[in-house]
């Protein structure tokens, strides 16, 4: 697959998780199929750029809790991207933590079944 292929279906692998976990979790919407592929694509830039950043930051707090500070990590980039994106908004830092661990084992498992 060429690299523009491989983005496309990245978003849209990231789009369909966010699409599912809005169903899935009350406190988790989107105001319109625009807002949730531009929050997809935001969440995917976040996790590139944001997430190792905030990783590298908070690198002995991730190592005094065995990684699972990681978790907490997940869920600020996806409240960040949700403060960034009108019309998508997330209820709680609860929800945005349940939520991004339901979206990375769905995206993960998805991405098995494309690739």
């Amino acid at each position: 697959m060429g690299n523009l292929t491989l983005f496309l279906v990245q978003w849209g692998l990231t789009s369909l998780s966010l699409w599912v976990a809005s169903y899935i979790f009350s406190g988790l919407r989107f105001a319109d199929g625009g807002s949730l592929l531009i929050a997809a694509l935001l969440l995917g830039f976040a996790n590139a750029i944001v997430k190792p950043l905030l990783i590298l930051f908070t690198l002995p707090l991730t190592v005094v809790t065995m990684g699972l500070f990681l978790l907490v990590i997940n869920a600020l980039v996806l409240m960040l991207v949700s403060a960034v994106v009108s019309g998508f908004t997330i209820s709680s830092f609860w929800t945005a933590f349940f939520a991004s661990i339901f979206i990375s084992l769905f995206s993960l498992f998805v991405s098995g079944l494309v690739f």
